[in-house]
This record gives C-alpha cells, structure tokens and sequence, in this order.
C-alpha cells in the first residue's frame, strides 16, 4: 500500500462503527495532515508536530484491522494534545502523554467501540497506557482476532520448539528456549543468540 492521505469522509472505512465523527472533530480542530501507508514492521503509527511551514501530521499503517487502527490513532493524536498542552516541555510518553492517552481510551471503550474481548484488555492498561501503540501482549492477543486471514504469519509463542520461524530481511530463526518473559532463537546463519517477544509475528517454515 503506497502512502496516501486520507480524505476526512473516508476515515470511517478505517474505524469501528460510530468512531469516525469523534475522530473527525479532532483532525478538524487541530488541522490534521492524516496519512494512511503501508505496513511498517517497527512501527503502527506516528506523529510530527505543527512547525511554522507544516501542520501536525499523523501517519497509520493501512493494514491494521479496524480496532487496532483506532488505537493507534488515538495514540498519536495523544501525543498532538500533549504538544499542544506542554510543548515539547514533557517525556513523549511519560505521565501527561500517558493521562490523555488514557482519558481519550475510556471514552471510546465507555461507548461501547471495541468488541467485549478487546474492552476488556484495553480497560486493564488505561491508568498506565503502554508507549507502543497496541504493546500489551494480552491486547495483541486479540486484536489478531480481528484481522483479515493472514495464512503465513504466526506469533512466536505459537511456532513449535525447535521448529523455523523467518522474519522480514529473510533472516531464519530456530526456537529453542523459553525464558521467563521471552523466547530464546538461535540465528541459523550466523549462530546468534536473540530473545524474541511471545508475539512478535513471523513465518513458520516447513521442516
């Protein structure tokens, strides 16, 4: 998916039932330069803020489902309205970004736009929202759900022992371990030991 700017009246194709006019009115009132682009391993969203020659911008990757996208927009329009409040005074994640991140989660799961499952996870983080958009394991769990078949991509907690997973760069893994909170692989090429995150996506391979 190339990048694209998104006209206002298309959002709601990206977002729950019932989001798009609460999201509307913010791109409205802060003058917005929304973009939807392709899929970006390291990250599902990000924010520049207004200078003196550009409005704020807000980027989303345009392969996430529609819950997961609405997350990570309000991530970075959190990050808007804490510029906003504090300037570049404050930690871009820290206990301001956090508590309007928080209070703008509550409305939206309080009206009732997130499915039971996904309300639930996202109602355990909303006093202390995680820096990454969508970071809570628990969350990632189930917002999977949600997305369009993807035949080949797995997490890693659900690839066998000892069996191959392949990331992007075709860099080829073996698991070999678990640790208390991650998974021990070993790099086939090059024999390295890397710890990877229960649900960090890869592809399976055949044995």
């Amino acid at each position: 998916m190339a990048k694209k700017e998104v006209p206002v009246d298309h959002l709601q194709y990206f977002l729950p039932d019932g989001a798009s006019p609460a999201v509307t009115a913010w791109l409205h009132t802060y003058k917005v330069h929304l973009t939807v682009t392709r899929e970006r391993k390291s990250i599902l969203g990000d924010y520049r803020h207004r200078t003196h020659h550009h409005n704020h911008r807000i980027t989303v990757n345009g392969n996430l489902n529609q819950y997961a996208f609405l997350i990570t927009l309000l991530h970075e329009l959190a990050h808007l309205l804490t510029f906003e409040q504090f300037g570049n005074r404050v930690a871009a994640h820290g206990k301001e970004w956090k508590k309007l991140f928080g209070q703008m989660l509550k409305e939206f799961v309080e009206n009732k736009m997130f499915p039971a499952d996904i309300e639930t996870e996202l109602r355990e983080s909303l006093q202390n929202p995680a820096a990454s958009s969508c970071a809570e394991e628990g969350l990632i769990r189930v917002l999977r759900k949600y997305d369009p078949e993807r035949s080949q991509q797995r997490l890693v907690e659900e690839i066998p022992m000892q069996a191959c997973f392949r990331i992007s760069g075709d860099r080829v893994f073996r698991k070999i371990e678990k640790l208390r909170k991650r998974f021990k692989c070993v790099e086939i090429r090059t024999g390295k030991i890397y710890l990877f995150s229960p649900v960090y996506e890869v592809e399976e391979l055949a044995n």
